[in-house]
């Protein structure tokens, strides 16, 4: 069965017709090794895109683990200079389920909203323990726009550290007109043992 609108086939036999629908490029992947507090996305770097090339990038973020125990991994975008400072306006919910089904609650966070230059948490606690860690994924919307605030969204779960599944909710803008050209994932201390982070663009 497909699909036809004003005589242009959208699908058929379950499938997009060609030029129909979005796709997903892949751009580059980058693996923590336990050496560094952070994965960097540099436009122009190492192969990185962020550029005007896609309207949409997408971060999807991979079994992450951390060196230390209740640690946070956060995110902060670049502007054209040389720090990882975009004025941010963001908000934050999580839900939490505790493995022994004692405890379970959704909460809105506002001490973890963002109004200001700092990183932006996306996952907060991580245990490290062997089997912690967490994964997730963060939408960036337009980055070279030079007339409009650069929204994003992200959702993660985590193994926490007092043995729960968080799931957390983030959302915002960066409040700057100048182009986002780079995008750093870091943990708050220790390094990040292991897991990837790897960069889609969206056509």
């Amino acid at each position: 069965m497909g699909l036809i609108s004003n005589g242009t086939t959208i699908f058929d036999a379950g499938a997009f017709a060609a030029g129909i629908g979005s796709s997903m490029t892949f751009i580059k992947k980058l693996t923590a090794d336990g050496s560094g507090t952070n994965l960097t996305f540099v436009n122009g770097s190492s192969g990185v895109v962020i550029d005007s090339t896609y309207k949409e990038y997408i971060f999807i973020i991979n079994n992450i683990h951390h060196e230390e125990a209740d640690r946070n991994l956060s995110v902060n975008f670049r502007d054209g200079g040389s720090n990882y400072d975009a004025q941010k306006y963001t908000t934050f919910y999580y839900a939490r389920h505790s493995e022994d089904d004692g405890s379970a609650e959704l909460v809105y966070r506002t001490g973890t909203d963002t109004a200001g230059t700092g990183a932006q948490q996306l996952m907060n606690g991580i245990g490290n323990s062997a089997d912690d860690c967490g994964s997730g994924y963060l939408h960036l919307f337009d980055p070279a726009s030079t007339s409009s605030v650069k929204h994003f969204i992200a959702t993660t779960n985590i193994m926490q550290d007092n043995v729960q599944s968080v799931e957390h909710h983030i959302a915002g803008f960066c409040n700057v007109t100048a182009a986002i050209d780079a995008v750093q994932f870091s943990v708050n201390s220790g390094n990040i043992d292991s897991g990837t982070i790897s960069l889609y663009g969206i056509a």
